[in-house]
């Protein structure tokens, strides 16, 4: 069953783009901004991580940690980073356990092609590892993604 509002994280989240462990105890005492994306070096993928990138300032005053997911190997992830300068790391999912975790793994359909893929969605983590609010689906604001997360902190 997919994670919901009032869970706890999981203890190991998975291998980020440097090959290490990334787990929900490196961010104790900080809320955690983990989202969930379909694809590196696309688009609204591509436009909603420069957003955090250029409000991560402003997130990490608000307390804010930020951590990317996606289904994209260790080596796609660091090319993404380096290329737009990314300074959060990215998680690769490749056996896509985090992503059936958090439930964001689901059907999806494009140009009448229905197929399996990440869902784009934010769990937003309090300070004790716990889910207190879902950004989902065509809700993400992949422009503007960074100052939609600290709108909701007011």
């Amino acid at each position: 069953m997919a994670l919901q509002i009032g869970d706890k994280i999981p203890e190991i989240l998975g291998i980020g783009q440097d090959g290490k462990e990334v787990k929900s105890t490196d961010f104790t005492g900080k809320k955690l901004a983990l989202y969930f994306y379909p694809k590196d070096n696309t688009p609204g993928c591509t436009a909603q991580a420069c957003s955090l990138r250029d409000g991560y300032q402003d997130l990490e005053k608000a307390g804010y940690a930020i951590v990317g997911v996606s289904v994209d190997s260790v080596a796609s992830h660091q090319k993404f980073i380096d290329k737009f300068d990314l300074p959060f790391p990215l998680i690769a999912d490749v056996d896509k356990k985090l992503v059936q975790k958090f439930g964001v793994w689901q059907e999806k359909k494009n140009y009448g092609k229905t197929y399996m893929g990440t869902v784009r969605t934010t769990f937003l983590i309090d300070e004790t590892g716990t889910i207190r609010r879902i950004i989902e689906g065509r809700n993400v604001d992949t422009k503007n993604h960074a100052e939609q997360i600290l709108e909701m902190e007011k």
